[in-house]
């Protein structure tokens, strides 16, 4: 076609003529082998297509797997297919529509790769499966399903990439990181490679060699690959791959302290808030694969108290927990951990079942310092269950218990616990003699955080008294002592109560402007974001700015909605109820 003849050219001079001649697409389709840098001959090929390259009749198109062309090329990355795309390309194949929830579903968890949707539906159609069988063999097999008989599979090509000269370069722990950065969710933290994989000398060169290859890339500053390369390659038993269980022990380092928010490693701790997903997916694999490990539900235990502190939000784990044995030594304090979750998202009914339940098993156990911490947590858990009369009796009988052991910080959060019960319960006067007790008992350099949470209580005392000074003092004195140790829950209660308090002033310019300080605070917390949306739309109402009300006050149901807070979507909806009364009846 060239006008090469039989003989191949060394280069390109006995062939210029012609290639000068007209203008031509030359097309030089999965150029990956020829273009290997590793490969034979690279540098010849290489020089020779960047030769062609340069003709100026010739457009030279390059298909390839990996990214080493000639820099004169215009570069273009192919994306994975739309979901309008993808069910397109699936359904040209196989011409069975119904249940189309099913094929979205599955379309949906290859992320739409193009190879593996073209794939699936191939073997689908040739072996006339319905919808349901396909999700049954697909649920069963994974990927392994994407391979036809005329022995073309996903499998086969990502084999062959891993067979190149460039991955054959790599070494021996190329498998191996390719193995920890699939079984990953999110893949791995670009910035922790080093502290991931200290063993591995040349791992910046190796992640670099990946995404050359096209089997991994970046994105939100992970390392990760796309679902379908990542069920064939994650490792099918995770304890047999060595690199996998450095990783593991890796991480399992991290969390092995539990994180006291007036103390040192609590800012640092907040790795938790990106990296969570991955955690999350190794305890549940580990919880299953080695369940009679104490270091792993040690960690499970650590893990679930940095969420509670920097992300506030359920996990998968809960089933696992309450079906280990009541005699298991990590059971009691994973409930408890498990419970706090519940608590921070506004679920104060599970948590309590689940606080109850821990109780049993300390005092079965004889442990009082647990059994006292424990009715702590469940005097403040009826507290918000309105439950004031038996919060009053846990609280008591945690403060005994406390001071029979003398040790006054946990006297000082008994005493806490017990004054926001006589708060709430109306007994203002007892409930201020309780606070400031607290605060006496301990020195504010080693109980910082009960003093901060006595003086926001302080405040919320004054505030129902109208001694608005006094109330706005103590605000402050909280806020000073939570704001350097970025105790976002604090300062999300306290922005919250000042809020409340220039409301009562009518002053809802500077009450708004609180609610949006509030809400900077829980940037991690769904449930505390709807609180404040849900005062911002009581702020309205009073205004009688009711459509604004009524917008923000549906987010709020629909954020409390999602977290399970199912008492605080009854106040929303009673607050709706009173909005569209207002518009009902024109009072604008």
């Amino acid at each position: 076609m060239t006008g090469a003849g039989i003989e191949n050219p060394e280069d390109l001079t006995s062939l210029y003529p012609f290639l000068s001649s007209k203008e031509m697409v030359i097309i030089l389709d999965n150029a990956e082998s020829i273009l290997d840098p590793e490969g034979t001959n690279a540098q010849e090929i290489y020089g020779i297509v960047e030769e062609l390259g340069r003709l100026e009749t010739i457009c030279l198109c390059i298909t390839s797997r990996i990214t080493t062309i000639p820099p004169d090329c215009e570069t273009f990355d192919i994306p994975v297919l739309s979901a309008e795309a993808a069910r397109d390309t699936f359904y040209r194949l196989y011409k069975h529509r119904e249940r189309p929830d099913l094929i979205n579903s599955i379309l949906e968890r290859l992320d739409f790769h193009p190879l593996s949707i073209t794939l699936l539906a191939t073997v689908a159609h040739h072996n006339k499966w319905d919808p349901d069988r396909l999700t049954r063999e697909w649920e069963s097999r994974r990927t392994d399903v994407l391979h036809t008989v005329h022995n073309k599979s996903l499998a086969a090509t990502i084999e062959l990439s891993l067979t190149s000269p460039m991955f054959q370069e790599l070494g021996p722990d190329a498998r191996g990181l390719l193995g920890a950065v699939a079984f990953f969710p999110q893949g791995v933290d670009e910035n922790n490679t080093d502290w991931l994989f200290p063993t591995i000398s040349s791992r910046a060169n190796i992640f670099d060699r990946f995404c050359i290859l096209s089997l991994t890339y970046r994105g939100n500053g992970f390392i990760t690959m796309l679902a379908p390369l990542r069920d064939h390659l994650c490792p099918k038993d995770p304890k047999s791959s060595p690199l996998l269980c450095i990783t593991k022990e890796r991480y399992f380092s991290r969390l092995s302290f539990d994180i006291d928010p007036g103390g040192p490693g609590f800012e640092e701790a907040r790795w938790i808030v990106s990296e969570g997903v991955n955690v999350e997916h190794l305890l549940d694999v580990f919880t299953s694969i080695d369940g009679e490990s104490d270091d792993v539900w040690d960690t499970c235990g650590h893990f679930m108290e940095h969420l509670y502190w920097h992300t506030k939000r359920l996990v998968s784990l809960g089933p696992k927990i309450e079906g280990l044995r009541d005699d298991h030594p990590f059971k009691p304090r994973c409930l408890v951990k498990l419970s706090r979750l519940f608590q921070s998202v506004g679920n104060q009914m599970e948590r309590k079942r689940l606080l109850t339940y821990a109780l049993k098993l300390y005092r079965e156990r004889g442990d009082n310092n647990q059994v006292a911490q424990t009715l702590r947590f469940l005097s403040s858990t009826n507290r918000l269950l309105r439950l004031y009369e038996e919060g009053i009796q846990q609280a008591e009988e945690a403060l005994e218990i406390c001071g029979r052991h003398g040790n006054a910080t946990d006297q000082a959060l008994c005493l806490g616990d017990l004054a926001w019960l006589l708060y709430d319960d109306g007994q203002l006067d007892t409930a201020e003699k309780a606070a400031f007790r607290s605060i006496d008992l301990v020195p504010e350099e080693g109980g910082r955080f009960p003093v901060c949470q006595s003086h926001r209580l302080l405040g919320e005392i004054y505030r129902s008294k109208g001694e608005t000074g006094k109330a706005t003092n103590h605000y402050a004195a909280a806020l000073e002592i939570a704001s350097p140790f970025g105790w976002h829950n604090e300062q999300f209660w306290i922005y919250y109560s000042q809020a409340r308090l220039f409301s009562d002033e009518g002053r809802f310019d500077d009450a708004s402007a609180h609610v949006e300080q509030a809400k900077a605070h829980a940037a991690n917390s769904a449930y505390h974001l709807g609180r404040a949306m849900e005062l911002q739309a009581g702020f309205w109402y009073r205004q009688r700015r009711f459509y604004e009300a009524k917008s923000e006050v549906l987010r709020a149901a629909d954020v409390y909605g999602k977290v399970g807070a199912t008492k605080d979507v009854e106040d929303c909806r009673e607050l709706l109820r009173e909005i569209d009364e207002g518009i009902n009846h024109g009072r604008f």
